[in-house]
């Protein structure tokens, strides 16, 4: 990473992320893979980083390879990005790439902490004790995260819930609501498949072997949020994406 010492603005170029081909005198040419070759990927203020380093990520996302140079490398499995963004900050952050927020499966939005939980901030504050003062343990290996997903792929679910999740996603493309004069662009088939996989997950935590119109609803303003592209009227009115979901949910018949 090439940061500029008299700013707190950082460059981050795509190959810091995916790796680059180097030559060395003797040897030839050399792969040197990126931090993205891992299992589990925290960007941190991912809107920090230019739109070009940003969409680095998509064929990881969406293909779970990286090509460098003329090889294409697939990554360890599971692979999970995991990413922050300060909604806040104005100065030195960039807007995410419509393509690269649809492959995200949840956008979660956090508020502030309760008193109760700032108590343990303030407890267990890392400026305090290191990492390794928590004695952090290993409790599920790559092999028990790829089951539990073989194990959602085979939650049943049925044609109504199919047509549930689809009238959900195609409500926010549907001109003809009231509210579509605040939607620029409805959810994208991404949301659709993201509505299905989120559902059977949250019936196999709840342990059932099916899923109901309410775990789709559980997971509807996750998946949906980051989807659903507000238009100048919404600013106006000061209408959330979590508005239009609510509203669509109690407007869509429930099977």
């Amino acid at each position: 990473m090439r940061c500029k010492k008299s700013s707190i603005y950082c460059d981050l170029l795509p190959t810091d992320i995916i790796g680059l081909t180097i030559y060395r005198q003797g040897d030839g040419f050399e792969v040197i893979k990126g931090p993205i070759f891992t299992n589990f990927l925290i960007a941190d203020e991912i809107n920090r980083s230019p739109p070009k380093t940003q969409s680095a990520l998509l064929e990881a996302m969406q293909e779970k390879q990286v090509t460098i140079g003329r090889q294409t490398f697939s990554i360890p499995k599971p692979f999970f990005v995991m990413a922050t963004a300060n909604p806040i900050e104005q100065s030195g952050v960039y807007n995410l790439p419509e393509a690269q927020i649809d492959r995200f499966l949840f956008k979660v939005l956090m508020d502030y902490t309760t008193k109760e939980d700032e108590k343990k901030i303030l407890e267990k504050n890392t400026d305090f004790f290191s990492i390794n003062d928590f004695k952090l343990k290993k409790i599920i290996s790559p092999s028990e995260i790829i089951k539990m997903q073989e194990m959602v792929r085979h939650i049943y679910v049925s044609e109504q819930i199919r047509d549930y999740i689809i009238s959900l996603v195609s409500a926010t493309r549907d001109k003809k609501k009231n509210y579509a004069k605040y939607i620029e662009w409805g959810a994208s088939p991404r949301a659709t498949m993201g509505l299905f996989i989120a559902a059977q997950a949250e019936a196999l935590m709840n342990g059932r072997n099916f899923v109901t119109p309410q775990d789709v609803k559980n997971v509807s303003f996750d998946v949906l949020r980051h989807r659903i592209m507000l238009g100048y009227e919404a600013e106006a009115e000061n209408l959330s994406a979590d508005g239009i979901i609510k509203k669509i949910l109690e407007e869509t018949v429930v099977p």
